[in-house]
């Protein structure tokens, strides 16, 4: 599924995937709301991001661990 908000480019981040027109990569997106941190406070801490580029990141997650194969064991 394409995600217009994110970019895989193997000249920024090392081919991170990150928010398009950012360095910021959707891991520390992923981590930071892992940890608690609301979408006000991420986007204080980053101010070039929206609610929107928030959710895309979430969204490209939850794409990429839906081809993921489970292995039981």
């Amino acid at each position: 599924m394409p995600h217009e908000r994110i970019e895989i480019n193997p000249d920024i981040m090392d081919g991170k995937p990150v928010v398009r027109g950012t360095r910021v990569p959707v891991e520390l997106v992923l981590r930071k709301l892992g940890a608690g941190m609301s979408l006000e406070a991420v986007i204080a801490d980053h101010p070039r991001l929206t609610r929107d580029d928030i959710l895309a990141a979430q969204a490209f997650a939850a794409d990429y661990l839906a081809d993921e194969d489970i292995v039981y064991g």
